[in-house]
């Protein structure tokens, strides 16, 4: 049966999901152009086209599943509800669900990215927005009078490193850490760093 024919555009987002996919499954460091390659029936030469190497492929996929996790961060936060339930939403959708294949991809992404510059600007950059999309729901929460917050960016700091940590050590290591208790636990953060009752965060 004959394949398609995808513009450039279809191709390349193609050929990204493919490479975000084998990345999960295989790793960084023993992915290659011919397993991107294989799962879609395409040549190397094909991937290699869009991509001129392994690195710039990776750095890629990298980006666009950065912009895929952003783009349901800016949809959670833009739900015409409170402040309150905007940044509990985020804390839910953020905690690693069944074989955590999203956070297996950062986990493999913050490791290469300490000798891959370019995917470490990837992972710097989906960091920032993190924290600017988190303080800003923050900021408005407070100027409406929600809670109480000084500075709303120290906030989602100490907020996305708890949930960075508990997500690792959730993912790395199965069994000790149930999702529960991560909810738990950060909600209880979230609301003591809003000044308001864990029963508020959560009714």
């Amino acid at each position: 049966m004959a394949r398609v024919r995808l513009s450039v555009a279809e191709r390349r987002e193609e050929l990204l999901r493919a490479a975000v996919e084998q990345i999960e499954v295989r790793g960084v460091s023993a992915v290659r152009i011919a397993d991107v390659a294989a799962v879609l029936g395409v040549s190397n030469a094909l991937v290699l086209y869009h991509f001129s190497s392994k690195e710039k492929l990776v750095a890629a996929a990298f980006a666009y599943a950065a912009e895929a996790d952003l783009a349901h961060l800016r949809k959670l936060m833009s739900r015409r509800t409170s402040a309150v339930r905007r940044l509990r939403a985020a804390v839910r959708w953020y905690a690693p669900t069944g074989q955590a294949k999203g956070w297996r991809l950062w986990i493999e992404g913050w490791a290469s990215s300490l000798r891959d510059p370019v995917l470490r600007e990837v992972a710097a950059d989906l960091d920032q927005q993190w924290k600017a999309e988190l303080a800003e729901v923050i900021d408005e929460g407070a100027a409406a009078g929600e809670f109480r917050c000084d500075d709303p960016m120290s906030v989602a700091w100490r907020l996305t490193a708890l949930l960075d940590g508990l997500a690792v050590q959730m993912t790395s290591y199965a069994g000790p850490l149930s999702r529960a208790t991560m909810l738990r636990w950060t909600e209880q953060a979230l609301a003591r760093e809003l000044g308001i009752d864990h029963e508020v965060l959560t009714a």
